[in-house]
């Protein structure tokens, strides 16, 4: 990742004075997604970050306060990044089935972008590693947004259910958690696992094809 994509700054609109400011702040971030989502948290330190980025060591606290607050806007981010994308799927889902979607068109909204992001040409394959590395290694502020802010998957809950209206709701919940357990067993060293235990018969590397797969095997779950 070599900008800060969420929010672009129109640098035409700013007095040099604040170009320079947002300039600097987006080198800091951009440098510090890459750093983080390659080498981890612990092993990247401030003067990394800013000799990276091309600025001064002060830029850190300067534009973000501290390392940890650093980490924690990234985070913050490319959740939300990655959320509105679901979001959007859904509600297009919605639209096109007169706001009671199947299963799979559900399931599909919510493992399509992470899946996506995670190709190989994907301009967002760093950002994801980000993420999977703050779920083993993130601060205790993103710690405790993975357990409490659960506003977007609670949308999901609602369609699924509207999708099974025969089932209870415990179920509904019981069955998306374990549908999300597929999302964050698709990571890299666990393909690495499964291509030696199959021989070599599996490929990650086809996205849409990945998908299909998970989806063919989520929703036969959820519809059992």
């Amino acid at each position: 990742m070599t900008s800060d994509n969420d929010n672009p700054i129109d640098l035409r609109l700013l007095e040099p004075g604040e170009t320079q400011d947002a300039a600097t702040k987006a080198a800091v971030f951009a440098a510090a997604e890459r750093l983080f989502a390659e080498q981890g948290f612990q092993n990247v330190s401030v003067r990394d970050i800013t000799t990276e980025a091309g600025v001064n060591l002060a830029a850190v606290n300067y534009h973000f306060g501290s390392k940890d607050a650093l980490l924690f806007e990234i985070f913050r981010r490319r959740t939300a990044e990655l959320n509105r994308q679901r979001a959007r799927m859904l509600h297009e889902a919605h639209a096109r089935h007169d706001g009671r979607p199947p299963a799979r068109e559900v399931l599909e909204a919510l493992f399509a972008p992470p899946l996506r992001w995670s190709a190989l040409d994907h301009p967002h394959r760093l950002s994801l590693q980000f993420i999977i590395r703050a779920r083993g290694e993130g601060t205790e502020a993103m710690r405790e947004a993975l357990r409490n802010d659960v506003s977007y998957l609670a949308r999901f809950a609602d369609a699924l259910a509207q999708a099974r209206p025969d089932l209870a709701r415990e179920e509904v919940y019981w069955r998306l958690h374990f549908c999300l357990g597929l999302i964050h067993n698709s990571q890299p060293a666990e393909f690495d696992r499964l291509n030696v235990l199959s021989g070599g018969l599996t490929q990650e590397s086809d996205v849409e094809a990945l998908l299909a797969r998970m989806l063919d095997f989520a929703v036969a779950g959820f519809l059992a």
